[in-house]
């Protein structure tokens, strides 16, 4: 894999190499403390020493809401709406994002594929980039390592000096073609990005826990703070769950088909007709998302559904952490299933 020195003055340089190739996508400082995605108009403004955007990339390929179709009631034709796919290339993206937008890939890919999204995810390059975590972040307790370069197609290891540029796909030497003055960068030592933040089980281990979790009384003592006010699903990178509605005009003529984010955490979600609800209380909707994350599609694909990122604790109106959460159910299967606690060497370090 070839790898180049990028001084932190040649950054901007790069970043308007790249805007020659097509829309960028970088992190922005949004706020006081908040960062997030927005399109690149100014080098300058860019952001990649951050700890985490509010919400991931996958708002570029899931939207928060779109128009499906409209449709005319008089004439009875529809007309569907086709997103667009231009060369998009996301810049600043951190491991555990890439890898939930490629868990994204294989749930609308499976089945019926969700043509909306692969057209969206069609022409899309990214640049990956590495973080020092922080408090929240567990995303290696989950296999994921801040250096993870599946997905990626350049990469940009953060050192005293700059970064080093690594080359990962040919799409990425592609992509590096007329930005002169890169010079090949020496082998340099692993760095070492401690997790402070970490999941007491390895996580091919999880699946066993949560054999024996459904009845826990952890579900019900989370409830008791939970305001099941939906925050948890809106930012995590690998909810997926959507509503579908139609809208008429007023004139009972014509409308539109419209597509939004859901979540498992509100009260409606689970609500059918009749008024029956199925999951109406929050401790069967803790449960139920937490399940989603590391037992039902787990037990498919053999990687947990969540990337480790942080956002639904370091978000949480009540301040519920999700890692306290699965290390409880992990304490819990010690006591009432092996009744004894787990050999050190088991511990994710």
């Amino acid at each position: 894999m070839e790898k180049f020195n990028l001084s932190t003055s040649r950054l901007n340089a790069l970043i308007k190499h790249l805007m020659t190739r097509g829309i960028v996508y970088a992190p922005h400082k949004n706020g006081e403390v908040s960062f997030s995605f927005d399109e690149v108009r100014d080098p300058g403004k860019v952001i990649l020493n951050y700890n985490r955007t509010l919400q991931s990339i996958k708002k570029y390929f899931l939207p928060p809401r779109e128009q499906l179709l409209s449709f005319s009631l008089k004439s009875g034709s529809l007309s569907k709406v086709e997103p667009e796919n231009p060369l998009r290339i996301f810049l600043g993206v951190h491991s555990y994002d890439m890898q939930a937008v490629l868990r994204l890939d294989y749930n609308f890919s499976q089945g019926n594929p969700e043509l909306n999204y692969l057209k969206r995810r069609q022409n899309s390059l990214f640049i990956g980039v590495s973080f020092e975590p922080d408090t929240y972040h567990f995303s290696r307790s989950v296999g994921i390592m801040v250096e993870e370069f599946d997905g990626f197609d350049l990469f940009l290891d953060k050192h005293s000096s700059g970064y080093t540029l690594y080359v990962v796909t040919q799409a990425g030497e592609e992509l590096l073609s007329g930005f002169d003055h890169l010079e090949e960068a020496p082998d340099r030592p692993a760095t070492h990005r401690e997790f402070r933040n970490k999941i007491k089980y390895n996580f091919n281990r999880l699946s066993e826990v949560f054999d024996h979790a459904w009845d826990s009384s952890v579900w019900e003592e989370i409830a008791q703070r939970c305001v099941g006010c939906g925050t948890c699903n809106l930012v995590c990178p690998t909810c997926y769950c959507f509503d579908v509605e139609d809208d008429v005009n007023l004139s009972l003529a014509d409308g539109s088909r419209y597509r939004s984010w859901d979540g498992c955490m509100l009260n409606s979600f689970a609500k059918v007709a009749g008024g029956e609800n199925f999951r109406a209380d929050l401790s069967d909707r803790q449960r139920h998302r937490v399940y989603r994350k590391f037992k039902y599609i787990t037990d498919v694909t053999g990687e947990p559904w969540c990337v480790g990122c942080g956002r639904c604790t370091a978000y949480c109106t009540a301040g519920i952490s999700i890692v306290e959460t699965v290390n409880r159910l992990c304490e819990e299967y010690e006591q009432t299933v092996l009744r004894k606690p787990l050999a050190k060497q088991d511990w994710v370090l």
